[in-house]
């Protein structure tokens, strides 16, 4: 009879519950600050029910050992870059292919579209669920010992990658030696001349201290891969639907405001740089690094799904 009552009784709203959340960036970072501020927004808005702690700095792991962990459900929430998250799932791959965005503004209206709602759907069949995109602005390439102005200055150089198959096919397409390497590995790597240079964008190279090693930046901005805050599937289906709709909103909110915040840091890290007497290098021809790249499409242009999309994004103004 207990059984029965218990099966037949209403389903009432999950118990207030304190939320995990990791993120590999350090304490004030624009990422950790958005998700702070959904924090915020969730506990005000379900009454103290629920919160969220942010785990930054690596507490919780390397970026591919969080996905893993939140995937099974071990982590509630994880902000991690689109391309390691592209080993998982396939669709967000397209987000992170080279040259691919003609420049934020076009980056922002395919993320705030329809494409960007179908790649944040898609992650649901992996085991994430995508509440939204932060920004990342633009990764361009960094040395120690000389500065790259030609293709022919990246051959042969060891050059730190994100943990992601696309990333290390781009680097060797480039003439270099991809390295993947955990990104708080990079800093010792390139002290040590394990590495010969990394890239990222400009608040990773400043605030991890990279700049103060690898004092050649090239403004290559071959990618603009996003920033994604994802949870997990059980974490989620733990939640009621009204609770649904307010984590979902409260992490679009956090999206508008990490804006705001990435464009002000973004540009006070160049500063630092330049004032730091680093070589900024944005005379280069461009092109051929553009051009270089025909085989990374050529082998994604293969897949229909891939080939749909892409030339989607290209006609999105």
């Amino acid at each position: 009879m207990a059984a029965i009552v218990a099966a037949t009784a209403p389903t009432s709203p999950v118990a207030a519950r304190e939320f995990r959340v990791a993120d590999t960036q350090p304490a004030g970072y624009p990422t950790v600050e958005a998700v702070l501020y959904m924090g915020r927004l969730i506990e005000a808005r379900t009454n103290g029910r629920h919160s969220i702690r942010v785990f930054h700095s690596r507490q919780l792991g390397e970026e591919k050992e969080t996905i893993e962990q939140t995937r099974v459900g071990a982590i509630d929430l994880n902000r991690t870059n689109i391309a390691p998250l592209g080993s998982f799932v396939p669709l967000a791959n397209v987000l992170a292919l080279p040259f691919l965005f003609r420049s934020v503004k076009h980056l922002h209206a395919v993320l705030d579209g329809p494409i960007g709602e179908e790649i944040l759907a898609s992650f649901e069949a992996h085991g994430f669920v995508g509440l939204t995109f932060y920004d990342s602005g633009a990764r361009s390439i960094y040395t120690r010992a000389r500065a790259i102005r030609t293709l022919d200055d990246l051959k042969g150089l060891r050059i730190r990658v994100q943990q992601s198959e696309l990333m290390i096919d781009m680097i060797r397409t480039l003439g270099a030696v991809p390295i993947a390497l955990p990104y708080g590995q990079v800093q010792t790597g390139l002290a040590t001349g394990l590495l010969d240079g990394a890239e990222n964008n400009w608040p990773s190279y400043v605030t991890t201290n990279h700049y103060k090693v690898a004092r050649h930046y090239t403004v290559t901005e071959h990618t603009m891969s996003p920033e994604v805050l994802v949870m997990s599937k059980p974490a989620w289906d733990s939640l009621s639907d009204e609770d649904k709709v307010i984590f979902r909103q409260a992490a679009r909110a956090s999206g508008r405001f990490m804006r705001k915040q990435w464009a002000a840091l973004e540009q006070e890290s160049r500063r630092i740089a330049q004032t730091a007497g680093n070589v900024v290098i944005t005379d280069f021809p461009r092109q051929s690094f553009q051009q270089a790249m025909s085989p990374i499409y050529a082998k994604r242009m293969g897949d229909p799904v891939f080939k749909r999309l892409i030339d989607r994004i290209r006609k999105v103004e």
